[in-house]
This record gives C-alpha cells, structure tokens and sequence, in this order.
C-alpha cells in the first residue's frame, strides 16, 4: 500500500516550511514500517531512543549516532524507502570520494534530485550567472555526485553543458605512492582536454576544481581566454583558502567572478557561497532549510572538515559555515587532495 505523506516533506526549499516539523515528519515517515526503508527500519532496533517519539526537532538529530561508516556496505535496495511503492524512481547511487576507506554509498531518488536542481538553480541566478552559456564543467562523474550537480545546474540555467571528466581516486593514489611525475602527466592531460573547448568553443561558465585553476594560471593562453570570454567560475572540490582565494580573484581572473561550491556525498546536494561577498571577506556557505544541516561540533566528535561557523542567512536552521577546509588526518590517515 502507497503512503500518503504529510504535505510538508512534498515541500520544495523555497517553501518556507518549518525546519522542525520537517524533521519530525521525515523521521517518522522513514521509521514507519509502512513507509520506511530496511536498513533504517533494522537499524531502529539498535538506537539509544525512539526516533519517532525523541526526535522533535531539528536540534534532536544530535541524538543519532555517526552512522556513515556502515554506507560502506548496506545494500543499496535497503536504502530505498518502502513509502514510494511502486513509484520509485531511483536515478543514480552515487559513492563518497573514498578518501578516508572504503565509499559511502546513498541514492538519489527523483523528487530529491528536483529539489537539489532547484536550490542551486535558484542560487545561482542571484549571483547573475549568465542563463543559456555554454559551461565547461571538470570534475568527476559518475560515481561521484558533484559532475552530476554542475551538468544538472548548466541545464537548469539553459545552456548547453560539455564536461572533461577526472579522476580523483586515482590521483590521491599516486601520490601516496609517491608517483609524483604521473599525477603531473595526468593533470597536464586534463589540461590539454580543457585547452581544446575552451580555445574553439564560446564557453560562458566555467566550472573546475582549485587545484586545476591553480594549473590554468601557468597557461598564457588559458588565462587570456577565460579572462576575454569567461563570464563566471564556479569552483568547487575539496576546499581554497582564503590567500588562494583572493589571488585568483584578484590578479589571475580578475576580469570573472568567483563563485564557491560546497558540499558532499552524503548531502547529495551543493550549496553556493552567499551571494555579495567580495575576495575580501570569508566565503561563506548556508544551509538550505528543510534539506540540509550542518554543526560546527568539536574536533572529538569525528567531523570530517573544519570551518569558522557563522550565523545563517534568511532564518536557515543550523549554521552556516567558512573557510572550509579538510582535516589533516582522518583516522590516522593523510587526507589528500590532488586534482580535487
């Protein structure tokens, strides 16, 4: 039997629906054995508390445990809620960078998907993004989530969207093994992809990770390029910091505007730094009520970046965040992050 759902988790991110009363109809709905998936409905019965009954609020998801670790190896059909019956239409399963062990894995459903489309979309025009350009995206695909998230936001604004696909995994692989002149060769082979769309095609967008527009600067021809028709960046990837930041604004792409990405797989989503900052100030990313949350918590409890926690825009719940960066070591391991 299909489950009807209380018309507050049918809402969009522009809807204006109440962060807790979000949170208490999402967490009964999925712990419902009606409605619920069969990984959260097994995992019910090893909690400390009665999601249905102690989870009031946005403030009570503190109540979870950290629960990634065991995306390494849940079956993806138990993660699909039984609510959608028949009517499930699962996109894409999309798996974590791997940098701290085995990836994660989630799935995106549909009318997630319409909602992470439209939040960007939305945000995106309010920095001025040009609507029907044509966007040159390098970043991973598939089975990362972020090549997905900039093909989807260059469709939604209209234009046509030609992407160069990498690969971070291997990267991060050579340079622990200290393969140093083989991530060299491969960032110059990625380099040589973007030289020819960008050098025979009238790209409006642009959107790459740091560490390959921080390559771009040592191309004379690339930079007069992208400076003489470039009309924004979108950066996104692990993080960059406040110097690199101001640099590249300022003196390598002075003549584009700038514009931060953040997010990871197990936001399915990305959030667009807020709009009217300058190079000057912190880059600053808010959450997106009802649909994501983020905490600013203490290095003890395991969080995977850093970051200066700043108060939230237009009433969002939780907090926004800036100069987000990677811790230095997960678990005892280095985290690295070459191309990306």
């Amino acid at each position: 039997m299909k489950y009807d759902s209380p018309a507050v988790l049918d809402a969009g991110p522009s809807d204006g629906v109440d962060p807790d009363e979000f949170v208490r109809a999402a967490v009964r709905w999925h712990f419902d054995p009606e409605t619920g998936s069969r990984y959260w409905l097994d995992r019910a019965e090893r909690l400390a508390f009665d999601p249905r009954r102690d989870v009031r609020g946005v403030d009570d998801l503190a109540l979870f445990p950290d629960l990634s670790d065991e995306l390494r190896q849940v079956p993806v059909a138990d993660l699909i809620p039984r609510g959608y019956g028949g009517d499930a239409r699962l996109l894409n399963v999309f798996d974590s960078g791997g940098t701290t062990g085995a990836p994660k894995r989630v799935v995106q459903l549909d009318d997630w998907m319409r909602h992470s489309t439209a939040q960007v979309d939305r945000r995106l025009r309010e920095h001025g993004l040009p609507v029907g350009a044509q966007w040159l995206t390098v970043a991973p695909t598939g089975p990362h989530l972020v090549g997905d998230v900039l093909q989807r936001a260059a469709a939604s604004l209209g234009g046509p969207g030609l992407s160069i696909d990498m690969d971070p995994r291997w990267v991060r692989k050579l340079i622990a093994t200290g393969r140093g002149d083989e991530v060299e060769s491969y960032t110059d082979h990625l380099v040589e992809q973007c030289r020819r769309i960008l050098l025979t095609q009238d790209i409006g967008v642009l959107a790459a990770t740091t560490p390959l527009l921080e390559r771009f600067a040592r191309e004379d021809d690339l930079l007069e390029r992208i400076n003489g028709s470039v009309r924004a960046i979108v950066w996104g990837g692990t993080h960059m910091d406040p110097d690199t930041r101001h640099l590249l604004a300022t003196e390598v792409f002075p003549e584009v505007p700038l514009i931060g990405m953040y997010g990871n797989t197990m936001m399915l989503t990305a959030l667009l730094e807020r709009v009217g900052l300058d190079s000057s100030q912190p880059c600053v990313f808010d959450p997106v009520s009802p649909y994501v949350f983020l905490s600013v918590v203490d290095p003890a409890t395991g969080e995977r970046d850093t970051a200066v926690r700043v108060r939230p825009a237009g009433g969002h719940a939780g907090d926004a965040v800036a100069d987000v960066a990677p811790v230095p070591t997960v678990r005892g391991e280095t985290v690295i992050e070459g191309v990306y």
